[in-house]
């Protein structure tokens, strides 16, 4: 299945302000929030459903240079509601 990318970043920042991201978007979840993505003036709202597939995945990627390591989130979800319409996106 193709792939569209809605929104993507990319920075260096310490494990401080990347907790403070996760724990955001922690927040935005427990509360039943819509979670907005926001950098460099783009910005995405999404209505993350109350039951999703949640996936967490650990990496090592090897080539030329050294080896990078990483830890993926990913929450997932059908965006089509009974009526065929996609009620979980809002691009701004």
């Amino acid at each position: 299945m193709p792939e569209e990318v809605l929104f993507s970043t990319e920075t260096t920042e310490d494990r401080e302000t990347i907790a403070a991201s996760l724990r955001s978007v922690a927040d935005k979840l427990d509360a039943g929030e819509d979670v907005t993505l926001s950098a460099a003036g783009d910005s995405i709202t999404l209505a993350v459903p109350a039951r999703a597939t949640f996936e967490v995945k650990a990496e090592r990627e090897t080539g030329s240079g050294p080896d990078e390591l990483s830890i993926e989130f990913e929450i997932e979800w059908d965006d089509v509601d009974d009526a065929g319409t996609d009620p979980s996106l809002s691009v701004e």
